[in-house]
């Protein structure tokens, strides 16, 4: 009787291929990815068990078939990069993402920032010009951009956020002047090319990392600048309350992640529509438990509630980056 194969998710499809080829064609390879993915991969690594023969066999083969279906490798692919991300996502959304990718192929120097301590990062930049300071926190992934920020001085913090969203788009001047920077400290290499990066989603995605102490004074310092900007960042913003949007299937996935002592925690502040959206998604018993949880639990810090939700909102967008399940915002969209 044949061995019948697992279903893979594409890490772990990855992990099986690099474990197939050895440690030192495996770490050459890694040499070229990014952080988020050598984590994902390394994670996926650590995690495989009882992988068959024949799950081998038939990752390799679709590698084999991928690697023969492509033709002139390398050839427009600047072109082939744009034409698919603008058919997938349209002009509008894909023009961000598309000088992003291109810019940071180029960049090594801000790429080489995603790899550094966000405590290190603040202090490399932390006695920039704050729009240099802005155009590096764009840049950077929202969490990793989000820590960075908390280590700066509390001053700039409303600022920068300012900064980033109304930054539209990048001159080829500012970027000389941040690869320049870059240069000094990171020997990377000065390649200025005008990006779209920043905006009103960068902010917020920043500030849904932050601590909710400091996403509360910052929002109150840009609100006293510009009342229409704080409005437009917090409708773009995911909280804990927008979990009521995500779907029955999603909410299952994400509360299989977390645990109970977080959960009780987490819904000591939540709206009760909510917390009736969660029970109905639980089975009777174990729903029973949690409102005996609830009701047991005596008063709580509003800092451990805010903390256990921002654990349980980074797990939801790590799900959402990794396609398990849909984010629905204030704003009606996607936000991961």
């Amino acid at each position: 009787m044949a061995t019948e194969t697992k279903q893979h998710t594409g890490p772990e499809r990855a992990a099986i291929f690099m474990m197939s080829l050895g440690e030192e064609a495996a770490a050459e390879i890694l040499r070229h990815m990014g952080p988020k993915e050598v984590q994902k991969i390394g994670v996926a690594m650590a995690s495989l068990e009882r992988v068959s023969r024949s799950d081998i066999n038939q990752v390799l083969g679709e590698f084999s078939g991928v690697v023969q279906d492509q033709t002139a490798l390398g050839i427009g692919a600047d072109d082939y990069v744009r034409n698919v991300l603008r058919s997938a996502l349209g002009d509008e959304k894909a023009e961000g993402l598309i000088d992003r990718i291109l810019l940071g192929r180029n960049s090594k120097g801000l790429e080489a920032l995603k790899w550094l301590d966000p405590r290190a990062v603040a202090e490399m930049i932390r006695h920039e010009h704050p729009q240099i300071v802005a155009i590096v926190l764009s840049h950077l992934d929202p969490d990793q951009s989000a820590e960075t920020l908390s280590y700066l001085p509390e001053r700039m913090q409303s600022d920068l956020i300012l900064r980033i969203a109304t930054l539209d788009g990048v001159q080829p001047a500012a970027l000389q002047e941040l690869d320049e920077i870059l240069e000094r400290q990171l020997s990377g290499k000065n390649t200025a090319k005008s990006s779209m990066i920043g905006g009103i989603k960068t902010a917020a995605d920043i500030l849904n990392f932050m601590e909710a102490s400091k996403e509360t004074v910052i929002m109150d310092g840009v609100l006293q600048v510009d009342e229409d900007l704080a409005a437009r960042i917090q409708e773009l913003m995911f909280v804990f309350d927008n979990l009521i949007d995500v779907d029955d299937r999603g909410l299952q996935t994400l509360m299989r992640e977390i645990s109970t002592e977080s959960l009780v925690l987490a819904l000591k502040g939540a709206e009760d529509e909510l917390k009736d959206k969660i029970f109905r998604n639980m089975s009777k018993r174990a729903a029973e438990m949690l409102r005996e949880d609830l009701e047991t639990k005596g008063p709580v810090r509003i800092s451990d509630v805010e903390a256990a939700q921002k654990e349980i909102l980074t797990v939801a967008r790590r799900l959402a980056d990794s396609g398990e399940i849909v984010l629905g915002g204030k704003g009606g969209e996607a936000m991961l």
